[in-house]
């Protein structure tokens, strides 16, 4: 159990000595100067009927979001051989339902997780709410992970959405983890929290058992028609303490730097690289907000001396006490 006290006093401590803290245990975990790149196709959008205010997909605000119903299986494997080519090893599908729906459009989902698989490619997916039966075929088609996020603290969380709560996610969460997929589960900075909110969020993933493979550290992308339209853009300093608190407290999961990412220099990205970040989102978007795209992350890339994974890299087995 790791207190609450004690993330606190980590997410608090001085920049620097936070970054190298993290850096450290970073390297005794991971790949110093390795960055898994992943792909996330929007394979169903629009329509839902959930109320997050951060969300263009939420059927209840008038944006400029794409609606389509669920995409054909070719069009997914297509788009997955493209993810393939530009060096991405993990293949994201995302649907914008409330839960996952039985019949006809789970067994296309199933049909879009094993041609993934079939591609030698992690398959992850995020499609709302699962039972545990449902878990459990999601694991036999070799489904790699199930992405739901917790998005903020317990406190501030029905600020944001009322449509479910924070334990539909938990219940979620721990379905996924039954079934033996990897958990992804992370979160979103900059929607009007405090960094007690933050604090309180990334005590809960921590706590999680067991804790989370991956972890995305979202920044909202204000988006014109939601709730949040008008909200300021985060601070990049408190993604850099998002990053480094996580990679201290959760130190074999993958961190992933997620949306946001074109607000931020190459400078400011680098520092959550040092900070413990070692996963991005490639491509021109991220489901349906705009995401820096192939040829700026390769320069990116150039510029900072990083590496793609060519594989999934096997991790030393030492433990920090924590």
């Amino acid at each position: 159990m790791i207190s609450l006290d004690f993330v606190a006093q980590t997410y608090h401590k001085p920049l620097i000595s936070l970054v190298f803290e993290a850096q450290t245990i970073h390297r005794q975990y991971h790949q110093a100067d390795a960055v898994q790149l992943c792909t996330l196709a929007n394979i169903k959008s629009g329509r839902c009927p959930e109320d997050c205010k951060y969300c263009p997909q939420s059927a209840r605000y008038k944006t400029e979001a794409e609606t389509y119903p669920l995409l054909p299986l070719a069009e997914v494997i297509t788009q997955a051989q493209a993810a393939k080519a530009n060096g991405s090893t993990r293949f994201c599908m995302g649907a914008a339902w409330r839960s996952l729906p039985d019949g006809e459009e789970f067994d296309r989902i199933i049909a879009m997780i094993e041609a993934v698989v079939d591609l030698e490619m992690e398959a992850c997916v995020t499609l709302g709410m699962v039972r545990p039966d449902q878990a459990q075929r999601l694991a036999q088609a070799g489904l790699t992970a199930y992405n739901h996020n917790l998005d903020t603290s317990a406190q501030f969380y029905p600020d944001i959405i009322s449509t479910r709560t924070y334990r539909d996610r938990l219940d979620t969460i721990q379905a996924v983890a039954d079934a033996g997929i990897q958990v992804c589960c992370g979160g979103i900075v900059g929607m009007g929290e405090t960094d007690r909110d933050r604090i309180e969020l990334l005590h809960t993933l921590a706590n999680i058992t067991p804790q989370p493979q991956s972890v995305p550290i979202n920044a909202l992308v204000p988006v014109e028609g939601t709730p949040l339209a008008d909200q300021a853009i985060v601070d990049p300093i408190v993604l850099v303490r998002m990053v480094a608190t996580a990679r201290i407290i959760m130190p074999r999961t993958v961190v992933r730097l997620s949306a946001g990412r074109t607000a931020m220099s190459t400078a400011e990205q680098a520092l959550c690289f040092m900070a413990g970040a070692n996963s991005i989102f490639t491509g021109e978007k991220l489901l349906t907000t705009a995401n820096p795209g192939n040829s700026a992350d390769a320069l990116m890339f150039e510029q900072l001396g990083l590496s793609a994974w060519e594989s999934l890299p096997h991790l030393p087995q030492e433990k920090l006490p924590v």
